[in-house]
C-alpha cells in the first residue's frame, strides 16, 4: 500500500489550517437565527475565533414604492439585535469571552451573508434553518450557501 502525496505547501491565504478564524453567523432576530448565532458563539469561543453576525437589511421594494420608511424598520431591527447581543456578552462577562462584531447592510440575506463572508475570509458560515414555508420552492438562503460550496455551512434547526 501506498501513502498519498500531500500537495506542497504554496503561498498565499490557506482555510482552516489552524481552525477557523473569523466565523460568520446569520442574524434575523427568528428563533433558529438566534439558535445559531449561540451555536456559533460556542464554536467561537473553543477555537478563539472570531464571531461576525451579520444582519441583512432586506430591500422592501414594494413597501418604498408606497412610502413607508423602509429604513427605519430595518434600523430599528439592527439596533434591537445588536442590543440583544450586547446584553448576552455583558451577562456571560467573566464566564465566556468570545470577540465578537456585528454587521449589518441593505439587500438579499444570501448576498449579504456571502459578501460579508468573503470580506472577512470567513472559514464557516451558520445559519439557522428557514422557518418559511415558501422556501421549499423557491430554495432557503441556508441550501443557497451550502450549494455555493465555498465554506462550511453549518445549518442550525
Amino acid at each position: 500500500m501506498s501513502a498519498a502525496r500531500l500537495p506542497a505547501a504554496g503561498p498565499g491565504f490557506e482555510r482552516g489550517t489552524d481552525g477557523p478564524k473569523v466565523i460568520v453567523a446569520g442574524a434575523d432576530g427568528s428563533e433558529a437565527s438566534w439558535r445559531a448565532v449561540a451555536y456559533a458563539a460556542g464554536l467561537a469561543r473553543r477555537q478563539n475565533a472570531l464571531l461576525a453576525v451579520v444582519y441583512v437589511q432586506p430591500v422592501l421594494s414594494a413597501a418604498a414604492a408606497l412610502g413607508v420608511p423602509v429604513s427605519a424598520a430595518t434600523g430599528a431591527v439592527a439596533d434591537e439585535l445588536v442590543n440583544e447581543i450586547r446584553a448576552s456578552v455583558e451577562r456571560l462577562r467573566g464566564v465566556y469571552q468570545v470577540r465578537w462584531q456585528f454587521l449589518t447592510f441593505p439587500g438579499d440575506p444570501y448576498t449579504g451573508l456571502v459578501r460579508a463572508a468573503d470580506d472577512l475570509t470567513a472559514d464557516a458560515v451558520v445559519v439557522g434553518a428557514s422557518e418559511q414555508a415558501g422556501h421549499r420552492i423557491i430554495g432557503s438562503v441556508a441550501v443557497r450557501l451550502v450549494k455555493a460550496g465555498r465554506w462550511p455551512v453549518t445549518v442550525v434547526p
